[in-house]
């Protein structure tokens, strides 16, 4: 017979329990996507469209220059038949991937590209997508981090007025060398303070110091928008440990989208067999 407190004990433990069992559900909230940049690059966007149909991608960000031709040149009538693509489709137009930046130590080159950036702020806003991506890419000679950071920071703020205006967002894609450090991007957001910018995580070499993510990952995990990935192989290879970041991005709640941006082009036939190849090995990875 057990006594009293033995019961109380093992009743205890009981309930207990299953918080020892890991979860059933170690799926993520957030899904993968496309960025145009360079898969399907040289695809038009019925194409796109369909092979993330067919395979299971759930967003597309069309990035510029791309065969594609999501810009902000579209007329109003060629704006509407994209959106009704999409929308047809059951892909998400996620957004627009520019190369606006704003590292120049010319203030007419910021302003142009402050400029260019609020037109594909527009652009998206018709299309229904989410956000703009920028970037900052580099240091301009003779400027010190700091005042770039600054310099980067502030234009940043007049893109995110504008975008919060639209209802849109701006992600500042953590890249070029050296803002692709970490403290350089935490730097960056800190100096534009605008609730509107975020940063799109672009899965550097760099985001991993003294062997990890944690250092890098906690500067800049409250400020991630949007994610880009590349060669999923990778993690195997000890190159980037993707199933540790897809853990943190379950950890913090991100319910967007991995956006795989792979730097080599296919065929629509290869890129296909791509794209199935790549879903599987996200599966297993994004989900521990």
């Amino acid at each position: 017979m057990l006594s009293r407190r033995d019961f109380l004990a093992a009743s205890a433990a009981a309930v207990a329990l299953p918080a020892l069992v890991p979860a059933a559900d170690a799926k993520p909230k957030f899904k993968l996507g496309l960025v145009t940049y360079n898969v399907p690059a040289t695809w038009d966007l019925p194409t796109i469209l369909k092979t993330c149909q067919t395979v299971g991608i759930a967003a597309v960000e069309c990035r510029t220059t791309h065969k594609h031709g999501v810009e902000p040149t579209l007329t109003a009538d060629q704006r509407k038949d994209v959106k009704k693509q999409f929308a047809d489709s059951g892909v998400v137009f996620w957004g627009c991937g520019s190369v606006c930046e704003f590292h120049s130590d010319q203030p007419a080159v910021v302003k142009k590209h402050v400029e260019d950036c609020k037109a594909f702020i527009g652009l998206v806003k018709e299309l229904g997508g989410t956000g703009v991506k920028v970037r900052p890419n580099g240091v301009a000679k003779g400027m010190t981090e700091e005042a770039a950071c600054t310099q980067i920071g502030k234009a940043l703020s007049e893109c995110g007025k504008a975008a919060a205006d639209a209802g849109v967002e701006i992600w500042v894609e953590v890249h070029g060398n050296p803002t692709q450090k970490p403290k350089l991007m935490r730097a960056i957001m800190d100096a534009c303070g605008h609730k509107s910018v975020g940063v799109t995580w672009n899965s550097n070499a760099a985001d991993i110091i003294d062997g990890k993510l944690d250092a890098g990952f906690d500067l800049l995990k409250g400020f991630v928008k949007s994610c880009h990935i590349n060669d999923l192989t990778n993690d195997k290879a000890g190159k980037y440990p993707y199933r540790d970041l897809f853990a943190k991005l379950r950890g913090i709640g991100y319910d967007r989208y991995t956006l795989c941006e792979v730097g080599k082009s296919y065929s629509p036939e290869e890129g296909l067999k791509f794209l199935a190849d790549y879903k599987k090995l996200w599966d297993e990875l994004a989900t521990g």
